[in-house]
């Protein structure tokens, strides 16, 4: 459905407090989520799967707009995969979070009209494990638990905006895009899901000519 900021969202400017944001390919996003979604972190980096992407409404067409996304524990804990019983446990407390990064949208900043267009996809951001990091990468702790946040922030023209800014944004997150960070998958079946899902995973699919 379509995910508002819930309380709080009073005392916005109003070219951020009508906005919305549906979640693109939600039903994949529950399938994984039932199996417990794994995200694959890299040293070099790695893209999600299912793609970040919404499709947005109630801003402002004539307005320019910055899009950007960040990842936030969802606990403090750290896990382990238990073969056994196919479940995560938790094993011990979180390692120091990783460095905070934000991720822009590439187009930022663009018109409300061209945002609400077409479907915001954040197909170029790149997950990884690396803390020493300089390729602006989003740096995650593997067998740690995230839950990525999108946030529209209306690019003020009023020359003292810095004193507006926690009126000029508005933040959404979505339960269902929650994962695991990990190094390789640990759950067979999220394996078998990414294969079956992911259209650059074909090579991978069993009887399948390519490669």
């Amino acid at each position: 459905g379509w995910a508002g900021e819930g309380p709080g969202a009073s005392g916005k400017n109003r070219h951020v407090c009508h906005a919305t944001a549906r979640l693109e390919m939600g039903s994949l996003w529950e399938e994984f989520n039932r199996l417990g979604t794994e995200m694959i972190v890299t040293k070099a980096g790695r893209r999600m799967f299912p793609t970040f992407q919404v499709k947005l409404s109630g801003l402002d067409p004539l307005a320019d707009y910055v899009l950007l996304m960040d990842f936030i524990p969802l606990d403090d804990k750290r896990y382990r995969y238990a073969f056994h019983s196919s479940s995560w446990l938790a094993a011990g407390r979180a390692e120091p979070a990783a460095p905070g990064r934000v991720h822009f949208h590439p187009d930022s900043p663009a018109k409300g009209a061209q945002w609400m267009r077409q479907i915001v996809s954040f197909d170029k951001l790149k997950l990884t494990n690396n803390l020493l990091d300089d390729n602006g990468h989003i740096i995650l702790n593997s067998m740690h638990r995230y839950q990525p946040r999108f946030h529209v922030v209306f690019v003020d023209p009023r020359r003292d905006s810095e004193r507006f800014a926690h009126q000029n944004f508005k933040s959404f997150s979505f339960p269902e895009t929650q994962f695991m960070a990990v190094t390789a998958y640990q759950n067979h079946r999220i394996t078998q899901l990414k294969i079956a899902s992911n259209p650059f995973a074909k090579g991978f699919r069993d009887g399948d000519p390519e490669p």
